[in-house]
């Protein structure tokens, strides 16, 4: 009886041991779990996430308890020692870029969503050849949050512009970039005028040159409905030049009156401003949009001809006729007319 005792004993405890050891190796293997448990009942981590969602961004470089910090001033997670403890657990890697986190998390929860690739927020922008200083301001503004005033706070001077630049319209070259939207202002600007400067740099275009050839090729730029086009619109540019003739360029009389449109008023081609190529030989003041690489190699090697005219005489498909006669150019004009009456709203 007494040995059947101890034997029952023994067993017992065996089991006890047994249980105590499973208990512990799945105490183990939650030990996340169950430290979050203890981190939400002691006030450490959020019990509910939100629905309202923030962008989040890691920067290169940036170690786990800079990203604790930075999640916990973002008001993504609660507790900066509880973040990081969580993160130190984990050992995750982190990978650079902006990611989409809802407010209120658990920090478990944080690194689960930063290894998801639907987390990860877009922030490539595509800027297109022709636009405008303003209108890429505002688009950088729409990216990446920052105000539009910072960007029009950056002077030429500040991106070392040539002496006759007077505002960054056709120095900020057309592309496609992938900004941090922590970058500044001027920082994501002297991105794209680098990017400028390789471009012309490439081209050949030399330094006392730079001014006058970005001004023609923003010119071609906005004037071209065709690519293929550029290289004549540049010749009749240049023919224009060489005689005397003014320009009449729609384009930069449209700019100097800050309008969008592709025809002019009789009154904006009367204004008296310094991109009125109606009223003022030559070039104008400076450029009037961002020209791309085809743009500038058109202003450096134009075709050769005699023409002095050119009219899109459809502006939807972009056909344009090139004439070197007066009477030409009004055969050209009426086809225009012609188009514009059957097309309103252009």
């Amino acid at each position: 009886m007494q040995r059947r005792r101890r034997v029952y004993k023994r067993r017992r405890i065996a089991l006890l041991a047994i249980v105590l050891v499973m208990l512990m190796s799945i105490a183990f293997l939650n030990r996340g779990a169950i430290r979050q448990l203890f981190d939400v009942s002691f006030g450490n981590e959020y019990s509910q996430q939100s629905s309202e969602t923030v962008n989040f961004t890691i920067s290169t470089g940036e170690d786990g308890a800079t990203i604790a910090e930075n999640l916990v001033a973002a008001g993504i997670t609660k507790s900066v020692s509880s973040t990081y403890k969580v993160i130190v657990a984990a050992n995750p890697i982190f990978y650079p870029g902006v990611y989409k986190l809802h407010l209120q998390m658990k920090t478990a929860d944080v690194l689960v969503s930063l290894s998801k690739p639907s987390s990860v927020v877009d922030t490539t922008i595509l800027i297109k050849e022709g636009t405008r200083a303003s209108t890429i301001f505002k688009m950088l503004s729409e990216k990446y949050g920052t105000p539009v005033s910072d960007f029009e706070a950056v002077k030429p001077s500040d991106l070392d512009l040539p002496a006759g630049a007077i505002n960054l319209d056709g120095y900020l070259f057309p592309a496609k970039y992938r900004f941090d939207p922590k970058q500044s202002a001027i920082s994501i600007l002297k991105t794209m005028h680098n990017r400028m400067v390789e471009e012309i740099t490439k081209a050949g275009v030399e330094p006392q040159d730079v001014h006058r050839v970005i001004t023609l090729a923003s010119i071609i730029q906005r004037e071209g409905r065709y690519t293929k086009d550029f290289y004549k619109i540049s010749r009749v540019f240049l023919n224009r030049i060489n005689i005397g003739m003014a320009l009449q360029s729609d384009a930069t009389v449209s700019y100097g009156a800050g309008s969008v449109s592709y025809t002019t008023t009789a009154a904006q081609r009367a204004d008296d401003n310094p991109w009125n190529t109606y009223k003022y030989p030559g070039l104008p003041k400076g450029p009037i949009s961002a020209p791309g690489a085809l743009a500038i190699d058109a202003a450096l090697h134009p075709a050769d001809g005699t023409w002095l005219f050119f009219c899109t005489v459809n502006l939807e498909t972009g056909e344009t006729e090139f004439t070197t006669t007066l009477s030409e150019h009004e055969r050209s004009v009426a086809k225009w007319r012609a188009w514009m009456i059957e097309n309103p709203g252009w």
